[in-house]
């Protein structure tokens, strides 16, 4: 039995195994699920979309039809903003750009970008409005012909910097005046977008700027040279004149003539000093270096000292009423700035103003969050500043008279009371002459808090 039993057993399961082998024909049914058929309906979509893995292949086919709709309808605004976003970045980097939603209508200076081919791809409004060109007429037309610019010796710029040509190291132009058609001038600076370092030109970025503020700068130098020529002239002449004279003839004048000369050439020195210092106080204003070195400041001493020293220069005593009032807080202060403040207002008053010259000192709240200060006013009787003058009063130049004075020490004045950190005001006195009013905050050292 036990040898029947095993040969059955045997031959048993040498017919299982063609009876288990049929059971691979149902395999081909699966086979499609394990073996996936992917690569075989997509040999040709595959390479084209890598970024769309595992999407339909009638999607992957219908992608590029939608990316050429895309293109086909882009208006040439759409396609000239796309290219002034892409701009700045090269390859990949510059989709990001153009997520960020930039118009180049936006930005404040013109804006004029060149294709490979130097063909106009973007012209922004500000670079319509300063060349006067239309946009219309510039996008698609060669960078020469859409920009054509001229040095200032009338060479065309674009034949001789040939950004497309040239050397592959080079990334474009600094800023330089240029002319436009008609002799207009404008402030040009240029990019050359390369690939790679030494590759080919694929854009070429153009930046256009008017040159307006510029201009209104070098006026404002130009006035302060004319000024200053000015303002040296008279007091060197005087000062030549005078020891050319006692020099030769030093025999000839008596002791009183010679003190008298050398009188008049101490306070012409004295008027150059003033102005070279008023000229050295410009500069470190405009730089923001200006030092003030704080000390305690008897600010009602300091008043009094320059009234002194106005009536003790030929001006009646009567003509200054000095109002201090009580409890003034302590001041920390610079005080040879002080002394210009004071100096500038109370010399503007006599000699602009008619009348009593009244200066007031009282304690004030300095700032919005109650820290004490001291408010000084100076006011005169005299016809006072127009109202449509008032805003000017403070810039460089401005002169309220023709009683002579350089137009600089109420811009000054402002300066130095903004450095100690106080506010400066001007306006209508009570009885019709000028004010101006400055409050100065007390400006305790921090290690004395």
């Amino acid at each position: 039995m036990t040898g029947t039993t095993a040969g059955t057993g045997s031959p048993a399961q040498a017919r299982r195994a063609p009876a288990h082998a049929p059971e691979p024909p149902p395999a081909p049914p699966r086979a499609p699920e394990t073996v996936p058929p992917t690569p075989t309906p997509t040999p040709t979509p595959t390479p084209t979309p890598p970024a769309r893995t595992g999407a339909p292949s009638e999607d992957r086919g219908t992608a590029p039809a939608e990316g050429a709709a895309a293109v086909a309808s882009r208006t040439p605004g759409a396609a000239a903003a796309e290219g002034a976003a892409a701009v700045p970045s090269d390859g990949p980097a510059a989709a990001p750009s153009t997520g960020l939603g930039i118009d180049p209508d936006d930005l404040p200076d013109g804006l004029v970008v060149a294709d490979e081919h130097g063909l106009v791809v973007c012209f922004n409004a500000a670079a319509s409005r300063i060349t006067a060109v239309p946009r219309d007429a510039a996008l698609g037309r060669p960078l020469d012909q859409a920009l054509p610019l001229e040095d200032l010796k009338g060479h065309r710029w674009w034949a001789l910097t040939d950004p497309y040509g040239g050397l592959a190291t080079r990334r474009g132009q600094p800023e330089r005046n240029l002319l436009l058609p008609g002799g207009r001038e404008v402030l040009v600076s240029v990019r050359y977008v390369r690939a790679h370092p030494t590759g080919p030109v694929r854009r070429v970025v153009v930046s256009l700027r008017g040159t307006e503020a510029r201009r209104r700068t070098e006026r404002s130098h130009a006035e302060l040279i004319a000024t200053v020529a000015h303002e040296l002239r008279s007091p060197l002449t005087s000062v030549k004149g005078f020891t050319a004279t006692l020099l030769d003839k030093w025999e000839r004048f008596t002791d009183d003539q010679k003190r008298l000369m050398l009188e008049t050439v101490d306070a012409d020195a004295g008027r150059i000093k003033r102005l070279i210092a008023e000229l050295l106080d410009i500069s470190r204003i405009d730089s923001g270096r200006l030092e003030v070195r704080r000390q305690p400041v008897d600010i009602a001493a300091a008043v009094g000292r320059h009234v002194h020293a106005h009536t003790t220069g030929g001006q009646s005593p009567d003509r200054f009423f000095v109002r201090v009032h009580p409890d003034l807080p302590d001041l920390w202060a610079d005080p040879d700035k002080i002394d210009q403040i004071l100096g500038n207002l109370l010399e503007n008053a006599v000699r602009h103003g008619e009348g009593t010259v009244t200066i007031e000192v009282a304690p004030t709240t300095a700032t919005t969050d109650g820290e004490k200060g001291t408010e000084v006013t100076v006011s005169d009787e005299g016809p006072g500043i127009p109202e449509e003058s008032m805003g000017r009063v403070f810039t460089r130049f401005w002169r309220g008279s023709k009683r002579g004075g350089t137009g600089l020490g109420l811009y000054i004045v402002k300066g130095v009371v903004e450095a100690h950190g106080g506010t400066i005001t001007v306006g209508r006195g009570p009885r019709g002459g000028a004010e101006f009013r400055f409050i100065l905050p007390v400006g305790t050292p921090a290690h004395l808090l």
